[in-house]
């Protein structure tokens, strides 16, 4: 709570006691009694009264007259101040008290729900880095980071932010990037890593080779994008907005008019005066102008926490009719390396894998990389030589290791077992005699599957674009449970696909594009939602896409998807709840059935009660 925030509470608090004691000593001692003349009795009770009212109404008079000279007259506050000064003219004075007072008190719950919404925002707006300290000429001189050029380099102390992406060039640390991707677990870097801006530096000093300047890096990038993220509004917020231009000159006039004509007709000018009055104090739309963006922001603000940064409320609100979701295959449903999926004959594993790391060890080839990744050479002074095509033959001694595809098997005349297998398969031999073989190909990711099935219970399409050839398409598709996938395509040939299924797409439904955000700029600009995976440092994906996934994690996507229909569902309730409590009250109140008592409901504990179902949008599970 801030400052600003304990020092309204505790006038809320003060006011509110002077109140109710001076609400019971007149109903006790009846205050107009006190002095002896009828003519003047009216003094003691309105003075009082009025004391109180100031004090707690101060800045909703001074707010209302200030707008008046700025042009924007029928606002909150010039209602509040109309229906409680009239209030006053016609001797309600508790009524008039009363309602600025709770009217105060849900001015100060709604402060303090922006307020606690907005820290999962602002939380990530303490990763703009404050300096950097530079390596100059042989000192460290401390510098605000857009003085910082390329090439310079720059020291990270422990405890310190890292204010520029750049390279490691010495030391080895713990970084903590949970403003950056929402994952709490901390990542171990070394010399030779990339490092991003945002980071925190946790163990150890880093001397860091800087990248980018501070205007192209990953947290100026990702400060941009939520800074703005408020200016991208939704039909909603712009449909309230909107109404509240129209709705309340329109209440204002309605309200004179009650007053006037009624009490012309029946000549009972203080009832239709308060009934006026009361109309005023039902009619405010703070229930609505500010539940409505508060939802949208609380939601958005969720999604942060979470590692998922959405550009705006309308694009939450256009993920929400998202039914199509079409998916690149590499290195979005898939991890984009090779890796070793299946050894055969499995009892000959670690036989196998010591004869390929012997005939791959001087290899940088990617196959031999993801063989090497998990089985060392164990022995060395083989000659290794290159068949082109083929594979590699390691020679020493009386031993020689036959490491490749079939064509290598068959130049040797070696029987091998033919295996079939999507990707590629390294077959290994030693000394003419057939040993196993290593089938090698891209991982699917391990949530991918999960992911899918979940995004295909809730009714939505899933299709999966790649450049593989039709039999790596078909398998990588099964093993998801896509609904249907496209192969061999060309980059320029998946614009013409997504452009195909945004012809077919009935009217308020929507189609998303995930990709990597680097080779996939054009259809996450062309598709309805662009949603960038792994997407940290990568200019083109924050510049195409509409939703960023920090994490490389395709779970964010059905996070998303559950946010943005929460949002939307709350949004909804509170207009349907709002408008409806608004409507009846405001007949009754017109028809002489209700009192200030019932419009202070109708207007703050409507507004607070909407705000309590927009801070839902809050808490929201993975």
């Amino acid at each position: 709570m801030t400052k600003k925030q304990k020092k309204t509470l505790i006038r809320i608090g003060a006011s509110l006691g002077l109140f109710l004691i001076l609400f019971l000593v007149d109903y006790f001692v009846h205050l107009e009694n006190v002095i002896p003349n009828e003519a003047y009795g009216w003094i003691l009770p309105a003075s009082l009264y009025l004391i109180v009212y100031l004090i707690i109404s101060y800045d909703v008079l001074w707010k209302a007259i200030r707008n008046i000279f700025h042009g924007q007259i029928f606002d909150e506050n010039f209602l509040m101040c109309v229906a409680t000064i009239g209030a006053f003219s016609i001797s309600s004075y508790e009524e008039a008290v009363a309602v600025i007072l709770f009217y105060q008190v849900g001015e100060f719950f709604q402060g303090y729900a922006v307020g606690k919404s907005r820290k999962s925002i602002s939380s990530l707006m303490d990763i703009r880095p404050d300096f950097a300290n530079v390596l100059r000429n042989g000192e460290i001189e401390t510098v605000d980071p857009e003085e910082v050029e390329l090439e310079e380099i720059i020291l990270v102390k422990p405890g310190e932010k890292v204010p520029l992406d750049g390279i490691i060039l010495e030391g080895e640390s713990t970084l903590d990037t949970k403003a950056l991707t929402g994952e709490s677990l901390p990542r171990e870097v070394k010399t030779g890593d990339e490092i991003l801006s945002g980071s925190v530096n946790l163990t150890q000093t880093l001397q860091i080779r800087v990248k980018s300047a501070f205007h192209n890096s990953t947290v100026s990038k990702i400060l941009d994008l939520v800074e703005n993220a408020s200016e991208q509004k939704s039909k909603a917020e712009n449909f309230i907005t909107k109404f509240a231009k129209y709705y309340t000159p329109t209440v204002v006039i309605l309200a004179l008019l009650l007053a006037i004509i009624p009490g012309v007709i029946t000549k009972d000018y203080i009832d239709w005066i308060y009934r006026a009055l009361n109309f005023l104090v039902v009619s405010c739309p703070c229930a609505l102008v500010i539940s409505i963006p508060l939802s949208f922001f609380a939601g958005i603000g969720s999604a942060s926490k979470k590692g998922i940064l959405i550009k705006g409320s309308n694009y939450l609100e256009k993920f929400n009719k998202v039914h199509t979701f079409v998916f690149d295959k590499t290195g979005t449903l898939t991890k984009g390396n090779f890796a070793v999926t299946k050894i055969l004959p499995e009892e000959k594993r670690e036989e196998i894998l010591k004869l390929a790391a012997i005939a791959e060890a001087d290899s940088n080839h990617p196959i031999a990389k993801s063989i090497l990744s998990i089985q060392q050479p164990t022995e060395d002074g083989y000659v290794l030589t290159d068949a082109p095509g083929l594979g590699i033959i390691a020679t020493k001694k009386n031993t020689t290791i036959y490491c490749g595809n079939e064509k290598l098997m068959e130049a040797h005349g070696i029987d091998y077992q033919r295996v079939q297998h999507i990707g590629t398969v390294i077959y290994v031999a030693k000394n003419d005699e057939f040993i196993g073989s290593i089938s090698i190909s891209d991982e699917i990711k391990e949530e991918a599957p999960d992911v899918i099935r979940e995004l295909n219970q809730m009714g939505n399409a899933t299709i999966m674009l790649t450049g593989d050839n039709e039999a790596v398409a078909k398998e990588v598709a099964a093993t998801l449970g896509v609904t249907s996938y496209k192969a061999s395509l060309l980059p320029q040939n998946k614009v013409v696909e997504v452009e195909a299924l945004l012809a077919k797409q009935k009217e308020k439904e929507y189609l998303s594009f995930v990709g990597d955000g680097i080779n996939d700029a054009p259809v996450l600009m062309r598709s309805d939602i662009g949603i960038s995976m792994g997407a940290v440092g990568s200019d083109a994906a924050i510049e195409a896409s509409d939703i960023v996934l920090m994490k490389d994690d395709l779970r964010g996507i059905s996070t998303a998807k559950k946010i943005a229909k929460k949002t939307m569902r709350i949004v909804f309730e509170n207009i349907i709840f709002a408008l409806g409590v608004k409507g009846i009250v405001l007949i009754l109140s017109a028809l002489g059935y209700s009192n200030m008592w019932l419009g202070v409901f109708a207007d703050v504990g409507v507004a607070i009660l909407a705000i309590l179902n927009a801070m839902r949008c809050a808490k929201i599970k993975d």
